[in-house]
């Protein structure tokens, strides 16, 4: 079946082609990528060898190529393609001072497609076809589920086209990364229809708490995915951070950023609400608004 997703601004259905796509339906669908390729495929040390291939000065000539055939809109870069020094240089590039508006509210923490749950309930719902998604998987930690049962949930996935750094997506004091984890699953859509919960609750995933000023305290959680060796912090815990101010970045490949957060602060653009609730994922960009205060 064909990937589709909303385009926001123009409300129109767009259909994406992931790069990869017949490896990821071989892995993801097939029984016998599944059971003999797929194992070895989601542990750490593919990721970590082809990051140190993607760091490599020889990668470079990888960069013109994905620009041109993912259409890459590099005027937004602070870097254009000659001054990149490896494949992953360019990958986490970052972007001109002023090139994303931060909208009032809460903001997207970055580039890519959103799919958005009034209650984490829901997500079993609305998405999850199969095993059942569980909170306490996904955190490891089943106190800390319980403190965030009722919670809002927004799911950001990064496609490897996208901008790979991640923002805060709220005023506030941010604490230590918890690291949890240590697979390496796909988080294209091909895989999250399959393995939807292994995803959530077997790949590398950082847990930040983010204390806000009477908006409660806001759950945001990177995870990793195949090919992305690490998960890179570029903040400074328990200081205060503006809205919109950068958090980290992903190397080579496609990821996601988790929101958890009290549902009564915070109302989801309905727009959002009702694309999850016909189970397609809405593109955004980083710094525009997602939900109300």
């Amino acid at each position: 079946m064909d990937i589709k997703f909303i385009n926001r601004a123009t409300k129109e259905l767009v259909t994406e082609r992931p790069p990869g796509e017949d490896i990821l339906r071989f892995l993801y669908g097939n029984p016998v990528g599944e059971a003999l390729v797929l194992p070895i495929a989601k542990q750490k040390f593919i990721s970590d060898w082809y990051g140190k291939k993607m760091d490599s000065p020889s990668s470079v000539s990888r960069i013109e190529p994905f620009v041109r055939s993912l259409n890459i809109d590099m005027s937004e870069s602070e870097k254009q393609i000659d001054e990149f020094t490896s494949f992953n240089d360019f990958f986490y590039r970052k972007l001109k001072p002023g090139a994303r508006k931060i909208e009032d509210g809460l903001v997207s923490p970055g580039d890519g497609k959103i799919l958005v749950f009034k209650k984490v309930s829901e997500v079993n719902s609305f998405f999850v076809k199969g095993e059942r998604f569980t909170l306490g998987e996904f955190l490891e930690d089943e106190k800390l589920a319980e403190e965030y049962q009722d919670a809002a949930m927004v799911i950001l996935r990064l496609a490897p086209n996208d901008y790979h750094r991640y923002h805060f997506p709220y005023q506030g004091i941010p604490s230590v990364c918890h690291e949890i984890g240590k697979d390496y699953y796909s988080v294209s859509p091909i895989s999250l229809e399959k393995k939807f919960t292994k995803v959530f609750t077997k790949n590398k995933r950082e847990i930040c708490r983010l204390k806000t000023a009477g908006k409660g305290d806001m759950l945001i959680i990177p995870v990793g995915a195949t090919m992305v060796g690490s998960l890179n912090s570029t903040f400074t815990p328990e200081s205060p951070i503006e809205k919109g101010e950068e958090m980290g970045y992903f190397a080579f490949g496609g990821s996601t950023i988790v929101l958890l957060f009290d549902a009564n602060s915070f109302e989801l653009d309905s727009d959002l609400v009702e694309n999850t609730q016909n189970q397609f994922e809405t593109a955004v960009r980083m710094g525009e608004k997602i939900a109300s205060e």
